[in-house]
């Protein structure tokens, strides 16, 4: 079984760490943990491993985030991977820094990456886990503070959320959505 995991961020050392790139310090840290490394390919840096039986890609859009649509639709059919199959991490303005939520399907919610997968796509039933980064920003702010780095309070638990973030991914390929999102949904 294939099964496709999708960081949202945007490429560039402008971006590396910043609240909008946590989908690639995800996967990041993902590929460390099964020790493989990200190559350059279509649209995205990929790599992949074996887990339980299932091969597992993981893909990091180069298209940079307002097209993220272009690479998720193209690895899709590439690797012949159904929509139940596909995970994408993104960023989550509504939800406190540090919670986590998977969910079967939803709205962009305002989050350009999200919107064009849904705009591709042509629907909004794809799986995606929402990583919270909290709204502490002023009013007409949101650009700068999705694209700041967290703060060193922040700092201190982040590894933590992204450690979880990869057990629910693991979990979500190895028993499926619905148990995932009973046993780690906050």
């Amino acid at each position: 079984m294939n099964y496709l995991f999708v960081g949202l961020g945007n490429i560039g050392p402008e971006y590396k760490d910043t609240r909008h790139n946590i989908g690639f310090m995800v996967l990041d840290k993902l590929a460390r943990q099964q020790e493989v490394e990200f190559d350059s390919d279509r649209y995205a840096f990929t790599t992949g491993f074996k887990f339980k039986g299932r091969k597992i890609t993981l893909i990091k859009p180069t298209t940079y985030m307002n097209l993220s649509g272009k690479a998720v639709n193209y690895w899709m059919k590439a690797l012949k991977v159904p929509i139940e199959n596909v995970m994408v991490i993104v960023d989550d303005l509504a939800l406190p820094f540090g919670s986590l939520r998977m969910r079967g399907k939803g709205s962009g919610a305002g989050h350009n990456g999200l919107q064009n997968i849904q705009d591709i796509l042509g629907h909004n039933k794809y799986p995606r886990l929402r990583f919270g980064i909290g709204d502490d920003f002023p009013r007409g702010r949101q650009v700068d503070y999705v694209l700041s780095a967290f703060t060193p309070k922040e700092q201190e638990e982040l590894d933590i959320f992204i450690n979880k973030s990869c057990e629910m991914l693991l979990s979500f390929a190895a028993v499926g959505i619905n148990q995932t999102m009973t046993k780690y949904n906050d």
